[in-house]
C-alpha cells in the first residue's frame, strides 16, 4: 500500500524532521533527539503533528444509538462540548480500536480513531449501523496539531479569546484561534497538559507559524512520534497495536472503567460473563530494578524462570532514567510489587510490577 503524506509533510522535512512510514503515513519521528523532545514537552511546550489520526462525523437522530451500540463506554453521559475515551469491542472478545467520542449536540458527534485503523473502523461501524446514520470521513480535510506541555496555555492564549484555562480536561470548544475557526480540545496523550487543534488543512500552515511565533519565548519546538511514545508510556496510556489489539479484552487491558454494562453493546453479554468469571491475564506496568531496556515482544518470566507473559510496550524513561514497560502477565503474577524477570538478549533482568502512571 502506498504511504500517504500528511498535509504539512514539506514543512516537517524543511524543519529537519526524520520522516518514517508509520500506520500508512510518512510521519516525523524526531527532529533532534527523543530525549530532548520528551523533556521539552514535560517542562515547556512542544507541537506534534498527528494529522494521521482519523475523524468521522456522525449526524442525525440515531447517531447516539449507533455510538452506544459500537462503543463500550456510556456516551449518553456526556454533554455538548465534552469528549469521552472509549473502545470499539469486536464480536470475538477483543478490541477493534480505542477512540475518542466528541459530542457537539444531540445529533452531531465526532469519533477520533487511530491512523492504522481508519478503514477497519469505518467498515466495522458501517457494518453495525442498523439505523442508517449519516457518516462522513473527514480525516483528509483536517490537520491535527497537539500543543502539549505546561507552557501550552500561555503560548496559545495569545492567539484566542477563549479562556483556555477554563477548558476542562476532556472538554472542547469550537472557536477561533490564530484567526481561524477550529476545534480546541483538551484530551491529551502526554500527561503534561495542553490542547489538540483540529484545523482545516488549508489554514494549517499559517496556524503552525503563528503558534511557533507565540511560543517562541517559551522555547517551543516541533516534536516527533518517538517522544510521543515515551511520554504516553510514562503515563501508562495504551497504544493500539501494542497494548490493546483485536485479541485483547478490554477487561484484561484494565479498561473496565470504560466498559459499562448499564447498556447493551457489541459482545457485552460475553464481556459481562468474563467480568464475573475473572480474567486469566492482566495488562500491568513494571519498572526495571536492574539495568536494561524492555522492548515490545520480550518475554516476561517469574523468578523461577517460568514464562508468564510478554512485554507490549517498553522504553528507557527520559524523566525517570530507568527502564519502564507494560505487558500481559498471568493473573496470579499481576499484583503490585511482584518481582519478575524481563528476558533481554536471552538473559533474565529483574523488574518489579507497579501501577501506572510511572511518572506521578
Amino acid at each position: 500500500m502506498e504511504t500517504k503524506n500528511i498535509p504539512l509533510n514539506d514543512l516537517h522535512e524543511e524543519l529537519g524532521g526524520k520522516m518514517t512510514p508509520f500506520a500508512g503515513f510518512n510521519m516525523p519521528v524526531r527532529y533532534s533527539s527523543d530525549k530532548e523532545e520528551h523533556l521539552t514537552v514535560r517542562e515547556g511546550v512542544g507541537v506534534f503533528d498527528v494529522s494521521h489520526m482519523g475523524e468521522f462525523m456522525l449526524r442525525g437522530p440515531h447517531a447516539l444509538d449507533l455510538i452506544q451500540w459500537v462503543t463500550s463506554n456510556d456516551a449518553s453521559k456526556i454533554v455538548n462540548g465534552q469528549a469521552q475515551y472509549s473502545c470499539l469491542p469486536n464480536d470475538k472478545g477483543g478490541i477493534v480500536d480505542d477512540l475518542l467520542v466528541y459530542r457537539f449536540s444531540e445529533e452531531k458527534y465526532m469519533l477520533v480513531v487511530n491512523a492504522s485503523n481508519i478503514e477497519k473502523d469505518w467498515n466495522w461501524i458501517k457494518s453495525q449501523d442498523k439505523w442508517g446514520v449519516e457518516m462522513e470521513d473527514v480525516s483528509d480535510n483536517l490537520v491535527l496539531l497537539a500543543v502539549q506541555g505546561p507552557k501550552a496555555v500561555d503560548a496559545l492564549q495569545k492567539l484566542t479569546e477563549v479562556n483556555l484555562s477554563e477548558v476542562k480536561f476532556y472538554h472542547f470548544k469550537a472557536a477561533f484561534l490564530a484567526g481561524y475557526e477550529m476545534i480546541i480540545s483538551a484530551t491529551g496523550y502526554t500527561g503534561s497538559g495542553g490542547f489538540e487543534l483540529y484545523i482545516n488543512k488549508e489554514d494549517a500552515l499559517d496556524v503552525w507559524n503563528k503558534i511557533f511565533e507565540a511560543g517562541e519565548e517559551f522555547g517551543i519546538k516541533p516534536i516527533g512520534l518517538g517522544a510521543r511514545d515515551t511520554l504516553r508510556l510514562e503515563k501508562g496510556f495504551c497504544l493500539y497495536g501494542n497494548d490493546i489489539t483485536d485479541e485483547t479484552s478490554p477487561l484484561e487491558a484494565g479498561l473496565g472503567w470504560v466498559t459499562k454494562f448499564t447498556k447493551e453493546f457489541v459482545n457485552s453479554e460475553n464481556l459481562q460473563a468474563q467480568k464475573e468469571a475473572g480474567v486469566d491475564r492482566k495488562l500491568v506496568g513494571f519498572e526495571m530494578i536492574d539495568r536494561g531496556i524492555p522492548r515490545h515482544d520480550y518475554e516476561i518470566a517469574d523468578l523461577d524462570g517460568n514464562v508468564i507473559g510478554k512485554v507490549t510496550s517498553g522504553t528507557m524513561s527520559p524523566s525517570l532514567n530507568k527502564g519502564i514497560g507494560m505487558g500481559y502477565v498471568t493473573k496470579e503474577n499481576s499484583k503490585a510489587d511482584t518481582e519478575i524477570n524481563v528476558i533481554i538478549r536471552d538473559k533474565p533482568v529483574k523488574a518489579k510490577i507497579v501501577r501506572p502512571p510511572f511518572l506521578k
